[in-house]
């Protein structure tokens, strides 16, 4: 790491089934969003230097509520949650897809939103409806492209290039790993401009 982490004091605060359970609409939010088993516990664990403040689990979807971490009294982390191989009821699907809406759309405090990708199987349907939300309602939208590892550099830096081209004008892209780890840096650089924090303070 070539700079202090301002992230690693974050620490679990509740997990919310509603969205009046979430904290005040105060200062700001950064939201993570991302399939199950994308990496986003692997990546929000390597962000905060913590290997278990967000649970990993084989088994995919584990994460069903909004989950919220705060980063310091007037920031947050909302982890919300994961689908795509989760083995959910219809109705608790069709419950956060109607929740997720009125939370892009009604939030106040939301400043942007990190949308975790495996980088070798990007862009699926749940990612474009992510950035499709966070276009129409004008939050940056930054996508992690996780597993990088998992690649060598030409095919990684072909993906990235490649999902680059799909993103809508408001969204970013990079490559990430959070065993090595890698980007790291890049990824803090980018929330502290939305949290408008210095690295390092």
């Amino acid at each position: 790491m070539s700079q202090v982490n301002p992230f690693r004091g974050t620490r679990y605060v509740l997990s919310a089934h509603e969205l009046r359970q979430l904290p005040a609409d105060t200062g700001y939010e950064v939201a993570i969003a991302g399939r199950s088993n994308a990496g986003k516990s692997s990546a929000l664990n390597a962000l905060t230097g913590h290997k278990s403040l967000a649970r990993t689990s084989k088994t995919p979807g584990r994460t069903q509520q909004i989950v919220i971490f705060e980063v310091d009294g007037e920031r947050r982390i909302a982890d919300l949650p994961g689908y795509g191989y989760a083995k959910v009821s219809k109705a608790l699907r069709e419950h956060w897809q109607d929740i997720m809406q009125v939370y892009f759309e009604q939030r106040q405090s939301l400043r942007g939103v990190v949308l975790v990708m495996d980088i070798r199987h990007p862009m699926k349907p749940f990612d474009t409806q992510m950035l499709t939300w966070c276009e129409a309602t004008g939050l940056p939208c930054h996508v992690l492209l996780t597993k990088a590892d998992k690649l060598k550099r030409g095919p990684a830096q072909s993906a990235l290039l490649q999902v680059q081209r799909q993103l809508p004008p408001r969204a970013s892209a990079q490559v990430f790993s959070a065993t090595r780890p890698e980007g790291l840096d890049t990824l803090i650089a980018r929330l502290c401009a939305w949290y408008e924090l210095t690295p390092g303070k």
